[in-house]
């Protein structure tokens, strides 16, 4: 099949990028759609579950508008692979019509649900079901909240006419016009709802939290058919889509992590880091949560992840509100600029902190200012918290596996700052692997797509394409590193 193509839609919270993959996983075509979020009150984010439909649809045709016009022939697109924001979910009526706007996963309006549920002594009973703990980073929360406080909603769910769906099952309702409501176990993991050990819906949970009559999608293996679209009218034939992941699961999986003690971070917006854990469950005691990695027909594979809610999201903070800078790309050369932060230390707990603290009332700080700061100093220390607080997840994987990292992959709009990673690698001890592949989650998911469709041979063969990749190692600057993060720890604890 060597002519055939694979349409991955990586659709995350700021933009939908669309690409399309050949049979020996090159990138042929490639587009980008910013979407907006909003941002309003104390913590709460949303966005419009219509526009994050037409989003993708705009995005999915100027990919395929720049292939037709280099020669490409539409009808040699033969699958589609979906990876999505997680967490992120949208309730609708029996008509498809949204009973709300979709509740993004960055929220925080869920802060008082999540403290009476562990007041009521659920939280150990909610990691061993689903392996996660109960924060408002999780969609059953705030899913809660909206039963509890929006009539319309809960007037729905109570009468058994409202549907759950994070953004991959959306997307899927909308691209086949309602005939297909399905979700993947790994968007499924993200939920509270779901039991790693039996694959399905808890029916418990959902009895405690009030939500028996909520309908829910059916969950599948990531690589598998889950229906087919012609994208409102895109293509003139319909597509089989043929995987749908998270994008952080989709990250693993691009960047091959197939086996137990590989690893990845996808340095974007927030920060995920996944070790691949196995064929078995494993509760973390250090505060990492316990999620599928990624599945097939044939497998399921489990993995901890370290979850770090702001990373370039600090950045964006920093140019768009402080204005420090007009463009990400300047943030390198002046960090360069100065030899160190100047004690200078950003907490960016501006949605609270992820793992390995999970203080999500937390707010963002910055300390060490003096008259002698500069805007540098300021830049530096924002990115030198990204590398800090992929260490802190780091070292408490460790402690859960007993198992040392030899290396990390990374991905993401980050991963191209050359002062991040170094520091990175300076601060880990270890070599920082990048494969320069900037949207590796939808490389993911098409990888899955592609592996359903007959595209793709075997892992096998994955693992032998796409083997370029640049390796950052630890240099000099390892001992100073150390005694800045000794800072941090003095900081943040």
């Amino acid at each position: 099949m060597t002519n055939s193509y694979i349409l991955a839609i990586d659709q995350g919270t700021s933009s939908t990028k669309t690409l399309l993959f050949d049979a020996e996983g090159r990138v042929v075509a490639r587009a980008s759609e910013p979407l907006k979020t909003n941002y309003f009150g104390d913590g709460y984010v949303e966005q419009v579950p219509d526009e994050i439909f037409r989003n993708v649809l705009t995005s999915v045709g100027k990919c395929i508008g720049t292939f037709a016009a280099e020669g490409g022939d539409l009808k040699a697109i033969n699958a589609c692979g979906i990876s999505n924001q997680r967490e992120t979910f949208i309730v609708w009526d029996e008509s498809g019509e949204p009973l709300h706007n979709a509740v993004v996963w960055q929220c925080k309006r869920s802060i008082g649900v999540c403290e009476r549920l562990k007041a009521e002594g659920l939280e150990e009973t909610i990691q061993a079901k689903t392996g996660l703990f109960i924060d408002p980073y999780f969609s059953g929360s705030k899913l809660i909240w909206l039963n509890e406080n929006d009539e319309k909603v809960r007037q729905a769910i109570d009468a058994g006419k409202a549907y759950f769906g994070t953004v991959d099952t959306w997307l899927l309702y909308k691209l086949t016009n309602g005939k297909c409501y399905l979700t993947d176990y790994t968007n499924a993991s993200r939920t509270l709802f779901f039991n790693l050990k039996t694959l399905s819906w808890d029916q418990e949970l959902l009895a405690t939290f009030g939500l028996s009559k909520l309908n829910l999608p059916e969950p599948k293996p990531s690589s598998a058919y889950f229906g087919e679209s012609n994208f409102n009218g895109l293509f003139d034939h319909s597509i089989p889509i043929t995987s749908l992941i998270g994008d952080s699961h989709a990250a693993a999986f691009g960047e091959g992590c197939f086996s137990p003690g590989t690893a990845k971070a996808t340095l974007g917006t927030g920060c995920s880091i996944i070790m691949n854990i196995g064929e078995a469950v494993t509760t973390s005691n250090h505060g990492m949560v316990t999620t599928i990695c990624w599945s097939t027909e044939e497998r399921v594979d489990y993995a901890l992840e370290g979850v770090i809610v702001t990373c370039g999201a600090t950045i964006e903070w920093l140019k768009n509100t402080l204005e420090l800078f007009a463009e990400s790309r300047e943030t390198e050369t002046m960090a360069t600029a100065v030899t160190d932060n100047g004690g200078v230390y950003i907490i960016p707990a501006f949605s609270g902190l992820g793992a390995p603290h999970w203080q999500m009332s937390r707010k963002a700080s910055i300390s060490g200012l003096t008259f002698g700061s500069t805007k540098n100093h300021i830049v530096r220390a924002a990115l030198e918290s990204i590398p800090y607080q992929i260490k802190d997840v780091i070292v408490a994987m460790e402690q859960d596996t007993g198992i040392s990292l030899e290396e990390l992959m990374v991905n993401g709009g980050i991963s191209a700052n050359k002062f991040v990673l170094q520091f990175l690698a300076d601060l880990l001890g270890k070599s920082v692997v990048n494969k320069g592949m900037p949207d590796v989650s939808a490389q993911g998911a098409a990888y899955l797509a592609g592996l359903k469709a007959g595209i793709y041979k075997d892992l096998a063969y994955l693992s032998s394409i796409n083997l370029t990749k640049e390796e950052v190692n630890p240099g000099a600057g390892q001992e100073k590193v150390a005694i800045d993060y000794a800072g941090w720890q003095a900081v943040i604890n």
